[in-house]
């Protein structure tokens, strides 16, 4: 699944434009504790998570991820969208809560990330 087709299913917003709609979609995790996210993120993933600060950037773009969805309408600053585009990393805001997104991501038949 690509991100432009994920954020099609989710209604949702991509808050950087066109930067990494067509990134593949390899796995999918949900979490917010950045520390396991760093131990336990992956290449092509896409990360569902409330944190909306500069160091999620960091994080996904160190893992090469695909995406980071931010769920329940969850605000994110310009210049976090910013250097997301810049390191090719979409980001998607929707108004699902981070349990209809894990569950939609599933049903597209994208795996759950390292375990």
């Amino acid at each position: 699944m690509k991100v432009r087709e994920l954020a099609r299913l989710l209604n949702a917003r991509a808050l950087t434009g066109e930067a990494g709609m067509d990134n593949e979609i390899q796995s999918g995790y949900c979490c917010d504790l950045l520390s396991w996210v760093m131990a336990h993120g992956g290449e092509g993933m896409a990360w569902v998570t409330v944190q909306t600060h500069m160091n999620v950037i960091a994080v996904a773009a160190l893992h090469d991820m695909s995406c980071v969805v931010i769920p329940e309408g969850a605000a994110m600053e310009e210049e976090v969208c910013q250097k997301a585009a810049e390191e090719g990393v979409a980001v998607l805001s929707s108004d699902k809560n981070a349990f209809e997104i894990s569950g939609i991501l599933y049903k597209g038949g994208v795996p759950a990330g390292r375990q």
